[in-house]
């Protein structure tokens, strides 16, 4: 008994400490993987709006499919380069939601044609 007694007085703090330090070093990387799935996460979205506002604008002469194939090339290059991982089928996904928030911001900036202007057009 006298020889477990010294081992942990001698060693005990130690063993402690690393313990300790083990738990604490794997919450923290549990809390990073958690925080960059967050912040990659927000990232592809704000690059997906922004790929899919400057196909709009730039490449006014293209419609429907060329369109998506240009903003989902804009967006899996610049997220490549910022080394963030993306899949096709989310890039997709993410693509097609853009295109969606743009087309409701649109449509709700469109004013409805005054009674008399819908009269004259018919």
């Amino acid at each position: 008994m006298n020889i477990w007694t010294d081992f942990l007085k001698a060693y005990g703090p130690a063993l402690i400490y690393t313990v300790v330090m083990a738990i604490v070093g794997l919450l923290a990387r549990a809390v990073a993987k958690i925080y960059n799935k967050h912040v990659n996460t927000q990232e592809k979205r704000a690059v997906a709006k922004s790929a899919v506002l400057f196909v709009e604008q730039v490449y006014k002469d293209l419609h429907g499919a060329e369109k998506f194939s240009m903003a989902l090339e804009y967006l899996l290059q610049i997220l490549t380069e910022k080394g963030i991982p993306i899949t096709e089928v989310e890039a997709r996904v993410l693509i097609e939601a853009a295109v969606g928030e743009f087309n409701n911001v649109f449509n709700e900036n469109v004013e409805p044609l005054p009674a008399a202007a819908e009269e004259a057009t018919e």
